[in-house]
């Protein structure tokens, strides 16, 4: 349908015939409280109103809309192993039919090697025991894995997630729970 090459105002009778035609061409009167929408059409006259972007869309708001929670990994490292990492892993060895690992947080001396670290003791039936160990107290630090069964003490350290540069409570907890899987310490193997 073609539009009216003036504008047409309220009291304009050009606005009569288009009104039976089912469509309205007036301009809306622009006020505080009905303020177009951001991204709206420019109006018939060819310019976009002052008013276009309404007042809650303040810098202030706009960044606190836009703010995503933290990611779990971002939690301090002291946090987030006993606080997630610890009942992760626990749920996810369950979920293989197998008991739940007693699990224990500490800094202590590394498996093999000696040395300080922090790390994650696993206990499971059978006296088979794991150790996951962080050279650093950081999720990105150079973590190894060490195995003991029957009561033995680990004589081998292996390197975990080494090649991984980004490191999520999911990829910790799976390949973990896979490596266990792997030597047929989980579930019904």
């Amino acid at each position: 349908m073609a539009e009216p090459s003036t504008p047409a105002s309220p009291d304009s009778p050009h606005s009569a015939p288009a009104a039976e035609a089912g469509v309205s061409i007036e301009a809306p009167a622009v006020s505080a409280a009905a303020a177009p929408v951001a991204g709206s059409e420019p109006s018939s006259t060819g310019t976009v109103p002052a008013a276009k972007t309404p007042a809650a869309k303040t810098p202030a708001a706009a960044g606190a809309a836009k703010a995503k929670p933290p990611a779990p990994e971002d939690k301090p490292f002291n946090e987030f192993v006993p606080q997630l990492l610890l009942p992760a892993l626990a749920k996810e060895c369950q979920a293989y039919g197998g008991p739940a690992p007693t699990l224990v947080f500490e800094e202590g001396p590394m498996p093999v090697v000696g040395g300080n670290c922090w790390k994650v003791q696993g206990d499971l039936p059978g006296e088979r025991r794991f150790w996951l160990c962080f050279a650093t107290p950081d999720l990105g630090a150079i973590k190894t894995i060490a195995l003991a069964e029957g009561g033995s003490v680990p004589s081998l350290l292996e390197p975990f997630l080494s090649d991984e540069k980004k490191m999520s409570l999911a990829l910790i907890v799976s390949r973990l729970v896979q490596r266990l899987n792997g030597q047929k310490w989980l579930g019904p193997n």
